[in-house]
Protein backbone atom coordinates (compact mmCIF):
# COMPACT_ATOMS: atom_id res chain seq x y z
CA UNK A 1 0.00 0.00 0.00
CA UNK A 2 1.05 3.39 -0.55
CA UNK A 3 -0.19 6.54 0.84
CA UNK A 4 -3.02 8.85 -1.40
CA UNK A 5 -0.83 11.55 -0.25
CA UNK A 6 -1.43 14.92 -1.55
CA UNK A 7 -0.22 18.76 -1.06
CA UNK A 8 -3.57 21.14 -0.81
CA UNK A 9 -3.23 23.75 -4.31
CA UNK A 10 -3.36 26.45 -1.98
CA UNK A 11 0.04 25.61 -0.76
CA UNK A 12 1.08 25.12 -4.08
CA UNK A 13 -0.23 28.45 -5.22
CA UNK A 14 0.82 30.26 -1.37
CA UNK A 15 4.56 29.33 -2.93
CA UNK A 16 4.13 30.32 -6.36
CA UNK A 17 3.22 33.42 -5.15
CA UNK A 18 5.82 33.75 -2.57
CA UNK A 19 8.70 32.33 -4.08
CA UNK A 20 8.29 32.36 -7.79
CA UNK A 21 8.00 28.49 -7.87
CA UNK A 22 6.31 25.52 -6.86
CA UNK A 23 9.71 23.80 -5.48
CA UNK A 24 11.88 25.47 -3.34
CA UNK A 25 14.61 23.17 -4.74
CA UNK A 26 14.88 22.51 -7.91
CA UNK A 27 18.26 20.70 -8.70
CA UNK A 28 20.13 18.04 -6.65
CA UNK A 29 23.77 17.80 -6.55
CA UNK A 30 24.46 14.72 -6.14
CA UNK A 31 27.84 14.52 -4.40
CA UNK A 32 26.41 16.73 -1.43
CA UNK A 33 23.54 15.01 -1.24
CA UNK A 34 22.01 11.72 0.86
CA UNK A 35 19.24 9.59 0.74
CA UNK A 36 18.53 9.05 4.42
CA UNK A 37 16.46 5.97 5.72
CA UNK A 38 14.54 6.56 8.89
CA UNK A 39 13.55 3.41 11.04
CA UNK A 40 12.81 1.18 8.06
CA UNK A 41 12.58 -1.84 10.42
CA UNK A 42 10.57 -4.64 10.31
CA UNK A 43 9.17 -3.17 13.50
CA UNK A 44 7.38 -1.06 11.71
CA UNK A 45 6.97 -2.48 7.95
CA UNK A 46 5.75 -5.51 8.86
CA UNK A 47 2.47 -4.14 11.52
CA UNK A 48 1.86 -2.01 8.55
CA UNK A 49 1.11 -2.20 5.25
CA UNK A 50 2.05 1.41 4.43
CA UNK A 51 5.43 1.46 5.60
CA UNK A 52 5.60 -2.33 3.80
CA UNK A 53 4.43 0.09 0.87
CA UNK A 54 7.14 2.15 0.48
CA UNK A 55 9.84 -0.32 -0.13
CA UNK A 56 10.61 -0.20 -3.43
CA UNK A 57 10.36 3.34 -3.53
CA UNK A 58 13.07 3.61 -0.96
CA UNK A 59 15.31 0.71 -3.01
CA UNK A 60 14.86 2.84 -6.29
CA UNK A 61 15.65 5.97 -4.37
CA UNK A 62 19.53 4.25 -2.59
CA UNK A 63 20.21 2.62 -6.03
CA UNK A 64 20.05 6.06 -8.09
CA UNK A 65 21.83 7.99 -5.24
CA UNK A 66 25.01 5.23 -5.21
CA UNK A 67 24.68 5.55 -9.20
CA UNK A 68 24.72 9.23 -8.92
CA UNK A 69 27.49 9.73 -6.57
CA UNK A 70 25.57 10.57 -3.48
CA UNK A 71 25.27 8.78 -0.18
CA UNK A 72 22.75 6.74 1.47
CA UNK A 73 22.58 6.71 5.37
CA UNK A 74 20.09 3.96 7.22
CA UNK A 75 19.14 5.33 10.30
CA UNK A 76 18.16 3.03 13.14
CA UNK A 77 16.44 3.15 16.58
CA UNK A 78 18.93 2.69 19.19
CA UNK A 79 17.86 0.92 22.34
CA UNK A 80 19.83 3.28 24.38
CA UNK A 81 16.81 5.81 25.33
CA UNK A 82 17.96 8.41 27.64
CA UNK A 83 15.05 9.70 29.88
CA UNK A 84 13.21 6.32 30.31
CA UNK A 85 10.54 7.68 32.68
CA UNK A 86 9.46 10.18 30.21
CA UNK A 87 9.24 7.48 27.43
CA UNK A 88 6.96 5.05 30.15
CA UNK A 89 5.05 8.17 31.14
CA UNK A 90 4.26 8.83 27.50
CA UNK A 91 3.38 4.95 26.11
CA UNK A 92 2.93 3.28 29.08
CA UNK A 93 5.65 1.02 30.91
CA UNK A 94 5.07 -1.68 28.59
CA UNK A 95 4.73 -0.16 25.27
CA UNK A 96 7.83 1.44 26.40
CA UNK A 97 9.94 -1.22 26.60
CA UNK A 98 8.36 -2.48 23.03
CA UNK A 99 9.44 0.80 20.99
CA UNK A 100 12.93 1.13 22.87
CA UNK A 101 13.51 -2.75 21.37
CA UNK A 102 11.93 -1.89 18.09
CA UNK A 103 15.35 -1.30 16.17
CA UNK A 104 16.34 -4.70 16.64
CA UNK A 105 19.93 -6.94 17.65
CA UNK A 106 22.88 -7.80 15.46
CA UNK A 107 24.80 -5.44 13.04
CA UNK A 108 23.04 -2.75 11.56
CA UNK A 109 22.54 -3.66 8.18
CA UNK A 110 20.97 -6.59 9.28
CA UNK A 111 18.21 -4.86 11.21
CA UNK A 112 16.94 -3.28 7.82
CA UNK A 113 13.24 -4.42 6.85
CA UNK A 114 14.10 -7.15 3.52
CA UNK A 115 14.30 -5.80 0.23
CA UNK A 116 15.27 -2.06 0.92
CA UNK A 117 18.76 -2.75 -1.18
CA UNK A 118 21.22 -1.79 2.05
CA UNK A 119 24.60 -1.60 0.51
CA UNK A 120 28.44 -1.95 2.37
CA UNK A 121 29.53 1.32 1.31
CA UNK A 122 26.08 2.76 2.50
CA UNK A 123 26.35 4.11 5.79
CA UNK A 124 24.18 2.64 9.31
CA UNK A 125 23.57 4.60 12.16
CA UNK A 126 21.39 4.65 15.49
CA UNK A 127 20.10 7.34 17.29
CA UNK A 128 18.49 7.53 20.32
CA UNK A 129 15.86 10.20 19.63
CA UNK A 130 12.94 10.65 17.31
CA UNK A 131 15.16 12.88 15.16
CA UNK A 132 18.37 11.37 13.20
CA UNK A 133 19.55 15.17 13.74
CA UNK A 134 18.69 16.06 16.98
CA UNK A 135 22.64 17.44 17.97
CA UNK A 136 24.33 14.79 20.27
CA UNK A 137 22.07 12.17 19.99
CA UNK A 138 23.16 10.57 16.26
CA UNK A 139 26.58 10.73 14.69
CA UNK A 140 24.77 11.25 11.20
CA UNK A 141 25.17 14.83 11.05
CA UNK A 142 28.87 14.84 11.69
CA UNK A 143 29.11 11.83 9.56
CA UNK A 144 27.82 13.68 6.41
CA UNK A 145 29.87 16.90 7.15
CA UNK A 146 32.90 14.46 6.17
CA UNK A 147 31.68 14.02 3.26
CA UNK A 148 30.41 17.62 2.00
CA UNK A 149 26.88 17.10 2.27
CA UNK A 150 24.30 20.12 2.16
CA UNK A 151 21.36 18.35 0.78
CA UNK A 152 19.20 15.32 2.44
CA UNK A 153 16.62 13.18 0.90
CA UNK A 154 14.20 11.53 3.92
CA UNK A 155 12.64 8.72 3.61
CA UNK A 156 11.07 5.96 6.06
CA UNK A 157 8.73 5.77 8.70
CA UNK A 158 7.18 6.77 10.29
CA UNK A 159 6.16 10.29 8.34
CA UNK A 160 4.64 12.27 11.43
CA UNK A 161 7.13 11.50 14.10
CA UNK A 162 10.51 10.84 13.25
CA UNK A 163 10.51 11.64 9.40
CA UNK A 164 9.30 14.84 10.17
CA UNK A 165 11.48 15.47 13.25
CA UNK A 166 14.46 14.74 11.47
CA UNK A 167 13.30 17.02 8.49
CA UNK A 168 12.52 19.93 10.91
CA UNK A 169 16.09 19.47 12.84
CA UNK A 170 17.90 19.36 9.02
CA UNK A 171 16.50 22.07 8.29
CA UNK A 172 17.52 23.95 11.39
CA UNK A 173 21.13 22.83 10.77
CA UNK A 174 21.06 23.72 7.21
CA UNK A 175 20.37 21.29 4.82
CA UNK A 176 18.42 21.26 2.32
CA UNK A 177 15.85 18.95 2.46
CA UNK A 178 13.88 17.31 0.36
CA UNK A 179 11.02 15.12 1.58
CA UNK A 180 10.11 11.64 -0.29
CA UNK A 181 6.33 11.67 -0.13
CA UNK A 182 5.78 8.51 -1.36
CA UNK A 183 9.12 6.77 0.32
CA UNK A 184 7.22 7.73 3.80
CA UNK A 185 4.96 6.10 5.46
CA UNK A 186 2.31 6.47 8.54
CA UNK A 187 -0.64 4.36 9.73
CA UNK A 188 -2.97 6.71 8.04
CA UNK A 189 -3.09 8.71 5.04
CA UNK A 190 -4.43 11.93 7.12
CA UNK A 191 -1.03 11.72 9.25
CA UNK A 192 0.69 11.21 6.33
CA UNK A 193 -0.70 14.58 4.71
CA UNK A 194 -0.67 16.27 7.44
CA UNK A 195 2.78 16.04 7.84
CA UNK A 196 3.51 16.56 3.91
CA UNK A 197 1.77 19.81 4.38
CA UNK A 198 3.22 21.40 7.41
CA UNK A 199 7.33 20.11 5.67
CA UNK A 200 6.31 21.54 2.72
CA UNK A 201 5.05 25.01 4.07
CA UNK A 202 7.88 25.77 6.38
CA UNK A 203 10.50 22.89 6.60
CA UNK A 204 11.51 21.34 3.11
CA UNK A 205 10.24 20.45 -0.40
CA UNK A 206 8.25 17.38 -0.71
CA UNK A 207 8.38 15.37 -4.48
CA UNK A 208 7.35 11.83 -5.72
CA UNK A 209 10.27 9.49 -5.78
CA UNK A 210 9.92 9.97 -9.93
CA UNK A 211 10.31 13.30 -9.63
CA UNK A 212 13.70 13.00 -7.24
CA UNK A 213 14.97 10.11 -9.42
CA UNK A 214 14.61 12.24 -12.38
CA UNK A 215 16.59 15.15 -9.93
CA UNK A 216 19.30 12.36 -9.10
CA UNK A 217 19.74 11.15 -13.32
CA UNK A 218 18.59 14.59 -15.06
CA UNK A 219 19.91 13.60 -18.72
CA UNK A 220 17.30 10.41 -18.18
CA UNK A 221 14.58 12.49 -16.41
Amino acid sequence: MIHDWKIAEREYARHLDRRGRKHAFETLEPGRTALVVVDLVPFFSEANPYCAGIVPNVSALARAMRAAGGTVAWVLPSSDRPFPAIAEALHGVGPAEVYRLSGGEGPLAERLSPGVGQAPDDLYVEKTAASAFFPGRCPLPDLLAVRGVDTVVIAGTVTNVCCESSARDATTLGYRVVFAADANAARTDAEHNAALHTIYRSFGDVRPTAEILGLLTPAAG
